[in-house]
């Protein structure tokens, strides 16, 4: 007998766990620490500028050509692209979860190669960048400063600190927004132009030669004759360094004169972009994203950039400071610490019930040195998987606990059994019987629960991650458990129990005897249901029908949502609002927000569409960082009601639509929790009717009882003026178009010529008309075009403005021209009846034949992810069918121990339903825990009613006689594992959503299968062993014969 070995070597025993635990501690010092395991895809995104362009001319002309080169690379999802009137595209291709990030980025960037030559020379001269997205921001630290202004601030926190914080270990990349780098603006006064008969395009070429870099050569190199000893460089005058020298640059005229840069045009050093601003409290502020490097230890970084800036701080200038506007690493580092509280309160209880139980303090010790060899091992087992310590892996040890603690409680309440029973027997010899009797048992509880959980790790997808980490990190503490169970357990109980314990406290022999009464109750009940099968039978139907009812009533969902301190809101302007307007209503949005108490601070971007993530200067968003979860207690002041509070507030505003949600729980995943669906038009419609089409399909979403705020992106009244070339004219009056749209381009648009060299860098250099010349249509007559004979002609006269209107962002999806929709289940709904709702709307409004649906962020994993919890279930179920059928040589028997299992999934969705939670990920996993600790208690049932039935008792008497015998520790293995996932049920604080639908879940379901399920599987085994012998033991006879 393997236990007999270490029985008699309790040193040896100990030494193994000994090893055990240090390596978990080692392995905890290794693991990183985050919120999840990676749940996002990897996504790559590529991205263009095509200045002045409108959205419709970039899609059509560069997103189109990209997309058809990169459509159907390795491992892809979906891609999306933006294309913005700020002369903007973004292409964002999203992989397969657990696809190679750097792989996809090196697939999709030879592919862009391919399309640069299709593409318009504006664009290539700009370069397309393709670059892989870290999807998780570990920070946003935002920088003010009274004494600067923007573009000075920007660029201070450009070349000072972005690039040391960089650096840090840990930090994947960082990204400054406001796009306010340096550049060299030119700016160019027509009516001077006009003057001298030069154009825009004479001073763009004029700056392009003369702001150049030439390598001039060497003198004296080799091969020489060696009449010179030395060899000399030649350095020729290179680029322009500040606006002085720009202004120097001389500029022929066509009468030959000569004129300077800075006589028909204003140079200064600019900013690359005014398209967006940023606020800090509504006080100008750059906020310096931080995106956390894969398989980083969040916390650990966090820490690192916390060191990194109060260094940096001591050569700050006068009046900078930096304020860290939103991190996430807080929630984590909150609901870590919830978790290790509800550990420890786990740890407490459940020695409370050893206590009383085992009636004595030395049996209580021996459990409460197995669990923690059992719980810190498994850090080592998490480190040689390559996971991390995230939620989804500290519940799975939570939940361990309990399921630890039964692995020795089975062996201890045995052996003390044992020695009350035989007076005479020495506790050596009392291990010794007890190990025989439950080494098995305990073998088949390790098998079992493997086998529930090892299925689910091969799952893909968004679920089968989490599945994944919860169901490995859970076989590893079994598995350990199981061996601790054999080795350690066993090696105490026969060095510390004795024969004769000192009598318990009284409060704790009352209990007992009132346990003893029970436990007669319990076995004169089973006796009783053995002998009315039919009435048992009617019983188990209606709560089968109950079950399959609370299965359709409980909504279903992804994951719960998550109060995670802070807030984001969203903010549109009426279309063609400018951005002087939008930063107004920024600031005003902030101070109402700032007046509450339960506000910490406000970080806003005006300039900025969240929802169509581009630039739209009617458009903004902030982020409102909320007080400490210590400090907001009651539920009034929760992320989700002040979310409903503020929107209630902001509401009301003249000037902008404005709402307020909560954080999506999954970073990375979608924007705003909800759900995102593109309609993609395949008959080739206008954006104007795809638009008219995508507000009827949120007409009508609205309306239905399951959503709210359902809205789309797509804007399509955006004023716009087309411009026209009259040929006939252009031709007479001598004027080339070309000459007509690069003048056009240099007037409305910022027209990058070439570069510039500062402090280190370089920047770009940009040539645009001096505001005062394009702000009315009229503007068009103060503008002047060559003709070929050399006289000035007004743009007017060869091209007309009309007003016209047209979408400002367009967005495409998987090569189709697209709406975004998006939208937000109503309170008391989930993400999954808001999903199904807007189907249905599709389907009844629009017809199949134009368009199709596609889901994108967490609405994709969601949809594609249904169904899997059920295969999971029934996997693991037929797992545990068959390894319990090669172990008992039976194939009849082993159904009587799953019988227990359909008792716990009742429970547990009747706790579930009253609590008004949902059918999500964590209840799955609960439920697949269940399906593993029904069987155990069943298996201890059936386990020793078969070794009574050996002896030769009845069946009757061995099902009755196993019941009796193996209620004590089967209540008590329940009550202690119930106790130790109870904190999870009442926790609150950070993370308190998903603790609750895990354990509400799982203890619902326990409390279940102890009460009811104990009672039925005597039953079941008593009808299958009769059916067994009945027909399995004539056939054997008969071979016998």
């Amino acid at each position: 007998m393997f236990s007999k070995f270490f029985i008699n070597r309790p040193i040896f025993a100990t030494v193994i766990s000994i090893i055990i635990v240090i390596a978990g501690l080692m392995g905890i010092k290794g693991l990183p620490i985050e919120e999840y395991p990676s749940l996002t895809p990897p996504t790559v995104s590529v991205t263009a500028t095509y200045s002045g362009a409108d959205a419709q001319t970039i899609a059509d002309s560069v997103a189109s050509a990209i997309e058809d080169q990169i459509n159907g690379v390795e491992n892809m999802l979906y891609m999306q692209s933006t294309s913005s009137s700020a002369g903007t595209m973004n292409i964002s291709v999203y992989f397969k979860i657990g696809s190679s990030s750097k792989q996809a980025t090196i697939d999709v960037n030879n592919r862009v190669q391919a399309a640069l030559s299709r593409l318009p020379q504006e664009v290539q001269n700009m370069g397309v960048t393709v670059r892989e997205r870290s999807g998780s921001i570990l920070q946003v630290v935002g920088f003010t400063n009274p004494n600067m202004n923007l573009v000075e601030l920007y660029n201070y926190v450009n070349l000072n600190i972005a690039d040391e914080v960089k650096r840090v270990k840990g930090i994947g990349d960082t990204a400054l927004i406001g796009n306010k780098e340096y550049s060299m603006r030119i700016w160019l006064k027509p009516d001077r132009l006009a003057k001298f008969k030069l154009t825009p395009s004479d001073v763009i070429s004029q700056v392009k030669i003369q702001n150049s870099q030439y390598a001039a050569g060497k003198i004296g190199e080799q091969p020489s004759k060696g009449e010179n000893p030395y060899v000399y460089s030649v350095v020729s005058e290179g680029r322009f360094k500040d606006p002085k020298q720009f202004g120097e640059i001389l500029i022929k005229s066509e009468d030959g004169s000569v004129v300077k840069l800075k006589e028909v045009a204003t140079v200064e050093l600019g900013a690359a972009s005014y398209a967006s601003d940023a606020m800090l409290n509504g006080k100008p502020a750059v906020p310096l994203l931080l995106f956390l490097q894969n398989d980083a230890n969040a916390l650990a970084t966090a820490e690192a950039v916390a060191a990194k800036l109060e260094e940096l701080k001591k050569t700050y200038p006068v009046g900078l400071e930096h304020t860290i506007a939103y991190n996430p690493t807080e929630f984590i580092t909150v609901s870590i610490n919830e978790v290790i509280k509800t550990f420890i309160e786990a740890m407490l209880l459940v020695l409370v019930v050893m206590y009383f139980f085992l009636k004595s303090f030395r049996a209580t010790i021996i459990p409460m040195l197995a669990v923690p060899v059992s719980i810190i091992g498994t850090f080592g087992g998490l480190y040689i998987m390559g996971f991390s310590i995230n939620l989804i892996t500290l519940f799975a040890l939570i939940l361990a606990i309990g399921i630890v603690v039964d692995d020795a409680i089975i062996v201890i309440e045995n052996v003390e059994r044992i020695l009350h029973e035989d007076k005479n027997i020495s506790v050596k010899d009392a291990t010794f019987k007890a190990m025989e009797e439950v080494q098995t048992p305990v073998i088949s509880i390790v098998l079992v629960l493997c086998a529930v959980f090892v299925p689910v790790s091969f799952m893909e997808g968004f679920v089968g991650v989490i599945q994944k980490q919860f169901a490995l990190t859970l076989v590893v503490s079994v598995c350990i458990s199981g061996f601790v169970a054999l080795t350690l357990t066993p090696a105490l109980c026969a060095v510390m129990l004795k024969k004769q314990e000192s009598k318990p406290f009284w409060i704790i022999q009352k209990f007992n005897d009132f346990f003893d009464f029970s436990t007669r109750l319990f076995t004169a009940g089973v006796a009783k249901i053995l002998k009315h099968v039919i009435i048992s039978f009617i019983v188990i139907g209606i709560m089968g029908f109950a079950t399959y009812g609370l299965f359709q009533k409980v909504p279903k969902g992804l994951v719960p949502s998550e109060d995670k301190g802070a807030l984001m809101v969203i903010t549109s302007l009426p279309p063609s609002t400018n951005m002087l307007k939008t930063k107004e209503e920024v600031k005003s949005i902030s101070n109402a927000i700032l007046s509450n108490p339960n506000v910490e601070f406000t970080l806003g971007f005006a300039g900025y569409d969240m929802l169509a993530s581009s630039l739209r200067e009617n458009s903004a968003v902030s982020f409102i960082k909320l007080k400490d979860w210590n400090e907001r207690k009651g539920l009034a002041d929760s992320a989700d009601a002040l979310a409903g509070q503020f929107s209630g507030m902001l509401g009301g505003s003249k000037e902008s639509i404005t709402f307020v949600v909560n954080l999506p729980p999954i970073m990375g995943l979608s924007m705003t929790g909800g759900f995102e669906m593109y309609l993609q038009n395949k008959s080739g419609k206008s954006y104007n009717e795809i638009e008219a089409d995508a507000r009827k399909v949120a007409a009508a979403a609205n309306a239905r009882p399951e959503l709210q705020s359902v809205r789309t992106t797509l804007e399509t009244n955006y004023r716009q003026f087309k411009i026209t070339v009259d040929k006939e004219k252009a031709r007479l009056f001598g004027v080339s178009e070309n000459e007509i749209f690069s003048t056009i381009a240099a007037t409305f648009g910022s027209y990058y010529i070439n570069d510039f060299n500062l402090a280190g860098k370089s920047y770009r250099v940009y040539a645009r008309t001096s505001d005062n010349f394009r702000n009315n249509p009229e503007d068009l007559r103060k503008i002047f075009v060559r003709s070929y004979e050399g006289g000035m002609v007004p743009l007017n006269s060869v091209a007309t403005l009309t007003r016209s209107i047209g979408p400002d962002i367009v967005d495409r999806f998987n090569l189709f021209p697209a709406a975004k929709i998006m939208g937000d289940p109503k309170p008391g709904y989930t993400s999954g009846d808001a999903i199904r709702a807007i189907q249905e709307v599709v389907n009844d409004t629009l017809s199949s034949d134009e368009y199709a649906i596609s889901w994108a962020g967490t609405a994709y994993q969601e949809v594609n992810s249904q169904g899997t919890g059920t295969v999971a279930f029934i996997f693991g179920m037929v797992f545990v069918f068959l390894i319990l059928a090669a172990q008992y040589e039976r194939w009849l028997i082993p159904l009587a121990v799953i019988t227990a299992v359909p008792f716990a999934v009742f429970g547990s969705l009747l706790a579930v339903w009253i609590r008004g939670l949902t059918n999500d990920i964590y209840f799955e996993i609960g439920l697949l825990l269940l399906i593993g600790l029904a069987a155990k208690n069943a298996i201890l049932i059936v386990e020793f009613a078969m070794q009574e039935r050996e002896s030769g008792k009845s069946i009757f008497e061995s099902a009755v006689n196993a019941a009796k015998l193996r209620f004590r520790p089967i209540v008590m293995t329940s009550i202690a594992f119930t106790l130790g996932v109870f904190p999870m049920v009442i926790s609150t604080g950070a993370g308190a959503a998903s603790r609750h639908s895990l354990g509400t879940g799982v203890v619902g379901g326990m409390i279940a299968s102890t009460t009811i399920a104990i009672f039925f599987v005597p039953m079941f085994y008593y009808l299958l062993e009769t059916l067994n012998e009945k027909y399995w033991k004539k056939g054997a006879k008969k071979d016998e014969k």
